[in-house]
């Protein structure tokens, strides 16, 4: 196949937010060739710019959250990309995620440019040109230490889009040189577990030549460290092990998987913990001096969430995807239920991601009955009786044009933790520790639901089976509108059925100073076997020559 890429050189202005100066993904476009050969400063020009690519969750879909393709959200507009997804509509001529696959193939380009441009000691001689080696050893020294980092970091970066292609659309070509470099011939398509043992290559060979963090140099903020690339392979090794990818149930994959969790959890000189605050982690600039974040994606502040999400009756707000009760069920009682409050006593995760009737955002208490500020009856109101609270910043405003910071957590050490779990218990079962390893299971798990609350209901290790579904839940809840639940679904073999089902919500109904809530069904929803991997486009096809397989059922 010839893959398409976009140009190398993308418009990507450096964005800067109080004294943080985000990790400039621009090239200098009127570089002439020779000046390209004699400014090093375009080492690290071509260094930054495979993060450009880099996929910044709140805008995957409708310039939105990608949970509105799944069973956690509905999206409000009458017209939208998600519906492709929830009408099982997706085919060659149309896939709301075909952009992403272009990103993912710029972002491998990018890097093997660099790689290309700094190999067989280029780099170095660009570094020492036209410099006084003696005079300037100190500088010299700093720039000969970045050249290295982001060597490593140019190998990791072909790992994480490549896991990211996989995810999508099962094996993909593996493309190691530009188009100048292999002369443009065509690629074929690698398996799935080919493709994985390259993503584990690319990391495995290059993790101990990479930084620990950027605490020391924040204008780095955003490039990939060590704790990145062991999370991306955990999360690529469990995928692998699962149903989808391991229809033989293959205990060694779930070995590998639980290892390379391990791997990160017990690493000595990592420190990740898990954020005393749920709900805060999600909000603001908050992530950056948080130990539970491992790979964080920044863009300049807006308030596009904001306008995306808040309800319609707030000044500015289009409700956009709306969580569904389908969700909303999976939050836990905490003591007793209160027939007059369904939304009292439960998991504080629920209240910390999701604005449900009677609660205060926005400066006002949301009211959705009949007559009432957020009637549901009104043009545009959450037809599920919820609207998202997790990543917002609460009273915007928005007619002003008031702005917050939304740093998207791509990777996070909860997910890891939760890797960790599902993989163990497929491995050894809930309660064994294995040899070497930290803890069980049932630890792991435990460790998550501590932090949303103590008082939670106790999961009982019982079996391999029990277990699994203990974590299934644990993920729902926890990593929600966090773009895991659709891969989730989809790696388990469990869309065929959960994503077949309505989307439901509440009608809310006031009565004197009463609310009440009845279930009800929101929307239809269609999976077809053939859409556990996505399409890819024709036009793809047809200029492959005949080297691209398109996926089965498309």
């Amino acid at each position: 196949m010839k893959t398409r890429y976009i140009a190398l050189a993308i418009l990507a202005a450096a964005l800067t937010v109080s004294c943080d100066k985000f990790l400039d993904t621009s090239l200098d476009l009127n570089s002439s060739g020779e000046t390209v050969e004699t400014n090093r400063g375009t080492i690290w020009s071509f260094a930054n710019a495979f993060y450009s690519p880099i996929i910044y969750g709140y805008g995957v879909l409708d310039g939105n959250l990608f949970a509105a393709a799944s069973d956690e959200a509905q999206q409000t507009a009458a017209s939208s990309n998600a519906l492709f997804f929830n009408k099982g509509m997706l085919n060659a001529s149309v896939n709301p995620m075909w952009t992403y696959y272009n990103n993912c193939y710029e972002g491998i380009r990018a890097a093997n440019f660099f790689l290309d441009y700094v190999a067989d000691g280029k780099g170095v001689a660009l570094l020492q040109l036209n410099r006084n080696l003696i005079t300037d050893a100190a500088s010299y020294a700093r720039d000969l230490a970045s050249l290295n980092w982001y060597i490593a970091e140019a190998h990791v970066a072909r790992a994480y889009y490549y896991s990211e292609l996989i995810k999508m659309y099962g094996g993909v070509p593996i493309v190691e040189q530009t188009q100048q470099q292999s002369g443009g011939e065509f690629v074929e398509r690698s398996s799935y577990d080919a493709c994985v043992e390259y993503i584990v290559k690319e990391i495995d060979g290059w993790k101990d030549q990479l930084a620990l963090n950027w605490d020391a140099d924040n204008t780095r903020e955003g490039r990939f460290t060590l704790g990145a690339a062991l999370a991306i392979k955990a999360r690529t090794l469990l995928y692998a092990a699962s149903p989808l990818h391991n229809p033989s149930n293959d205990r060694a994959k779930w070995v590998r998987a639980a290892e390379a969790a391990n791997e990160l959890i017990s690493n000595t000189n990592l420190s990740y913990t898990l954020d005393s605050d749920y709900e805060a982690l999600f909000r603001g600039g908050n992530s950056l001096g948080s130990k539970e974040a491992i790979y964080i994606v920044r863009r300049a502040a807006n308030n596009t969430m904001e306008t995306n999400n808040y309800p319609i009756a707030t000044s500015g707000g289009k409700s956009g995807v709306c969580p569904t009760e389908n969700l909303v069920s999976a939050y836990e009682w905490i003591g007793e239920p209160d027939p007059a409050n369904p939304y009292a006593n439960r998991d504080p995760r629920l209240a910390a991601s999701i604005v449900t009737n009677g609660s205060t955002w926005n400066g006002r208490v949301i009211a959705q009955g009949a007559g009432e500020t957020d009637d549901m009856a009104r043009a545009n109101a959450s037809k599920t009786g919820y609207y998202l609270k997790k990543f917002l910043t609460d009273g915007l405003n928005l007619t002003q044009g008031q702005t917050a910071q939304h740093n998207w957590i791509a990777y996070r050490y909860a997910e890891v933790l939760l890797n960790y779990a599902e993989a163990v218990n497929e491995a050894w079962g809930p309660t064994t520790v294995p040899a070497g390893f930290p803890m069980s299971a049932a630890e792991a798990l435990q460790r998550v639901r501590n932090r949303a609350s103590v008082s939670l209901p106790a999961v009982a290790a019982g079996t391999v089976d029990s277990f699994r579904k203990a974590v299934k839940h644990e993920r729902q809840v926890e990593l929600a509108f966090e773009d895991h639940r659709y891969w989730d679904l989809l790696r388990w073999k469990d869309a065929m059925t959960v994503l077949n089902q309505p989307v439901q919500g509440v009608k809310v109904t006031r009565t004197g100073n009463t609310y009440s809530y009845k279930v009800v069904d929101v929307a239809d929803r269609t999976f077809a076997a053939r859409n556990y991997y996505l399409p890819l486009m024709r036009s793809e096809i047809e200029n492959a020559a005949g080297t691209l397989e398109q996926n089965p059922g498309y």
